[in-house]
């Protein structure tokens, strides 16, 4: 009777007082949501990670805000569709390019399955911006979404920065680590420079025609179509035929998207949640150490961590970590039983310009493996300053140097032997070459080169004379004449007793004993 009279008086309380049921069930909601999948305090405790702390993007005040609606999308494609807002205009252009899509259906089911592990994220960067949802769709024509693509400008990753582009929004660059690569990165450095030349043009089309072209040529386009009072619109301005396809590319998939029936294809499933979790690195740990505790693949790793150009994850780089949820929770099971070493590699840094084999030789490593991991070719020296990675030795167990994973480069100069040289003239024209190359003619102004591709060929001279006597033209081939080993020039000319390997020292000297027998 007791318990029934609270359990009533309970219930009339809050009918009374329906604000006290609504924290009530605000905070079991709140105690619902924390799962296991983000909790990573056990994972912290082994690796001394910290737990990811969220920083909101900072986003102007609305006044009286509506409702959200509990209901969320069931896919992320449309998601993406809802946020559509650049202009796409009917033009034979953005057709053509469309029927290129619809007539190469493998390529573009490829790259949408490439596209899922990002999306999810790439959108949520863009809608805390109020950007439109068709800049989420940009690596689709800059790399196909592939974040290990570079091109032979050396541009790189998913959103294709230029080394001097990437600096300039803090994308760090060195010989352990190119985050122009790095998905969370070089995301947030692309949309910082898209809103950046928003601002500057007004307009998005132009905004990603200078993403493609530079801000100054959009510039000065826009500038030579207002003097000759012309539109300065994208389409009508005078562009590269790169950058004149550049927005139609991207709007043939905004199309291929929005309405996939309507093209024939198919989209694959993209869950509207995140794909991966991020852990921050508190120490050193391999690659290959990731891979083994995570249970992945290589590849798939490397998918979501195509930034790392060694086989060592840096503390000292304050860098993160992607996997997928659900082997994010297998990581940190593995590592809590853990017993091995989590890292066999250090870098040292170079005091002194010297050989390789030196350098090695005081350190008492196998000079071969070094070779490989830092890809130093044989008959190169490593300067001062330069960094170098090698096997962990007992005196060196702790993480990388900060200061060397921050700035950490490798330079090499070319190792120059003096070797004994004889001199090959011809006319005027003298060449020093090694001794043992005791065959060689100099020939065709002493060019090296030149010379083996004359003589791999059989050459004849064909020399038409005229008979005087007879009135008659008479042909005859004549082999092509032997350097004269007698000239003056040769006597006179400076020899040169040593030089260095790999160069042709040419000397040419003319003497008035040359111009006389010439």
């Amino acid at each position: 009777m007791e318990r029934q009279f609270q359990m009533k008086y309970c219930l009339t309380y809050l009918q009374r007082c329906p604000l006290i049921a609504v924290l009530l069930l605000v905070s079991l909601l709140v105690g619902c949501a924390t799962g296991p999948t983000t909790n990573i305090s056990s994972f912290a405790e082994k690796m001394n990670f910290e737990e990811p702390k969220y920083q909101p993007v900072p986003v102007a005040p609305v006044q009286n805000p509506p409702v959200p609606d509990i209901v969320q999308s069931i896919d992320l494609w449309e998601r993406i569709r809802t946020g559509f807002d650049i202009s796409d205009p009917e033009m034979e252009i953005i057709n053509r390019h469309t029927k290129q899509l619809v007539d190469n259906p493998t390529y573009v089911k490829r790259v949408l399955e490439r596209s899922s592990p990002y999306l999810f994220y790439i959108i949520e960067e863009v809608e805390a911006r109020e950007m439109p949802s068709e800049l989420a769709l940009l690596p689709f024509v800059e790399s196909a979404f592939n974040p290990k693509a570079v091109s032979p400008a050396k541009a790189a990753g998913m959103w294709q920065f230029m080394p001097a582009t990437g600096k300039y929004f803090n994308l760090k660059q060195n010989m352990f680590r190119d985050e122009r690569s790095d998905i969370i990165k070089s995301t947030r450095a692309a949309l910082d420079y898209l809103q950046k030349l928003y601002d500057q043009f007004g307009d998005w089309q132009l905004a990603l025609a200078a993403y493609n072209w530079g801000e100054g040529s959009v510039g000065r386009a826009i500038n030579k179509n207002k003097a000759a009072k012309l539109e300065t619109d994208y389409f009508s301005l005078k562009m590269p035929n790169e950058t004149k396809n550049y927005v139609p590319k991207l709007l043939a998939y905004k199309r291929i998207i929005e309405n996939p029936a309507k093209y024939g294809f198919t989209l694959p499933k993209v869950e509207n949640h995140p794909y991966f979790v991020t852990l921050p690195v508190t120490q050193d740990i391999d690659v290959d150490r990731v891979i083994t505790l995570s249970e992945m693949t290589r590849e798939q790793f490397l998918d979501l961590n195509p930034s790392f150009n060694k086989p060592v994850i840096m503390k000292g780089f304050n860098q993160e970590i992607l996997l997928p949820y659900g082997k994010a929770e297998i990581f940190r099971d593995n590592i809590l039983t853990n017993r091995m070493p989590l890292t066999s590699w250090t870098a040292i840094k170079v005091e002194k310009t010297d050989s390789l084999e030196k350098i090695v030789a005081n350190l008492g490593l196998d000079i071969h493996q070094v070779r490989e991991m830092n890809s130093i070719p044989k008959g190169m020296k490593v300067r001062t300053g330069s960094s170098l990675l090698v096997p962990k030795m007992s005196h060196n167990l702790g993480d990388i140097d900060y200061e060397i994973a921050q700035n950490g480069i490798l330079s090499l100069e070319r190792e120059y032997v003096p070797v004994p040289v004889v001199m090959k003239c011809q006319g005027k024209k003298c060449v020093a070459v090694p001794k043992n190359l005791a065959n060689y003619q100099p020939k065709h102004g002493g060019n090296p080169k030149a010379q083996q591709l004359a003589t791999s060929k059989s050459t004849a001279t064909v020399k038409k004379s005229s008979n005087a006597s007879t009135g008659s033209n008479k042909s005859s081939v004549k082999a092509s004449p032997k350097p004269n080993t007698n000239s003056p020039a040769k006597k006179e000319a400076t020899k040169t007793q040593t030089a260095k390997a790999g160069n042709v020292q040419v000397i040419t000297k003319s003497t008035k004993l040359a111009e006389k027998n010439n």
